[in-house]
């Protein structure tokens, strides 16, 4: 399922536009924590979307361009359709082959959905939307599935997920982690090798070679593969947090507001299914 996670922006990311300070042209500026700073006409990443800028705005200086307050708005809708889809279908489906295959179908719809917008240049509400809802019943009969042999993991998962997220936001904005092209690079390459390494063991486990789950069982290797992908998805935040706080310095159009709530909901929802897991390994080894 990006910007980033199984997902990359192809603005977000792409080698040749610049976007987020991921050039990967040399930057004198860039030391300075302006990666535009040799020349913001050419390096502006929306100046090629018909609109020039010259030096970069310390705040949006037209309603037409993205704000802190269009990102927060936003995100708060995408992830609350994500809410009201998983507490429906916690509420109305049951924990039975009929409810996990919908739940497994709506995953899938979901990742069409992610996969789509992820391939598109402009951002679009209505598959954001969609695969936020479909995403929503996915998690809810999940977390239902999990609650019911787990007691009660589900909000410890929320909590967790809640904790990784401040506490990424917090050491981001502190200036702890500099998100620059290398870190860029270095991470997105770790994570496709972390998918890669995922698939290969899930075809092993489906053949029987790999027995209880392979390097996802429910033991301590388990888990420390689900700190691992939680690592990950706490760098994929910290790109989306480098994205929208370019977007909003260089004035990016509002609609890409949309692909900031996007981004952090399927990272997000990629922490907290992974604390899931890890929540249900520790009660296991209690």
């Amino acid at each position: 399922m990006r910007s980033s996670n199984p997902v990359f922006s192809r603005r977000g990311f792409s080698r040749d536009n610049g976007y987020a300070g991921f050039n990967t042209a040399p930057q004198a500026g860039y030391a300075q924590g302006n990666p535009y700073a040799q020349n913001p006409y050419a390096q502006n990443p929306y100046a090629q979307q018909g609109v020039q800028y010259g030096a970069p705005p310390q705040a949006p200086v037209s309603t037409g361009r993205m704000t802190m307050d269009d990102v927060v708005v936003r995100s708060a809708i995408t992830l609350g359709t994500v809410a009201v889809g998983a507490v429906l279908a916690w509420t109305l489906l049951p924990v039975t082959a009929t409810g996990f295959g919908l739940a497994f179908g709506s995953g899938l719809v979901a990742m069409v959905l992610a996969l789509v917008q992820s391939f598109k240049r402009t951002p679009s509400p209505a598959l954001i939307l969609g695969y936020a809802a479909f995403e929503g019943i996915f998690l809810g009969v999940v977390s239902e599935i999990y609650n019911s042999r787990w007691q009660g993991a589900p909000f410890q998962a929320v909590l967790g997920t809640m904790a990784v997220a401040g506490a990424t936001l917090l050491v981001y904005k502190a200036g702890w982690i500099r998100v620059t092209a290398r870190y860029a690079r270095v991470g997105i390459a770790i994570a496709l090798a972390f998918l890669v390494v995922m698939a290969v063991n899930l075809l092993l486990v489906v053949t029987g070679v790999a027995a209880d789950g392979g390097l996802r069982s429910f033991g301590p290797l388990g888990a420390l593969v689900g700190i691992f992908a939680i690592l990950l998805g706490a760098f994929f935040l910290t790109l989306d947090f480098k994205q929208i706080e370019d977007g909003i310095a260089y004035g990016a159009p509002r609609n890409e507001s949309w692909l900031a709530a996007f981004g952090l909901t399927v990272h997000l929802v990629w922490i907290y299914l992974e604390m899931l897991r890890l929540v249900a390994i520790f009660t296991n080894n209690d």
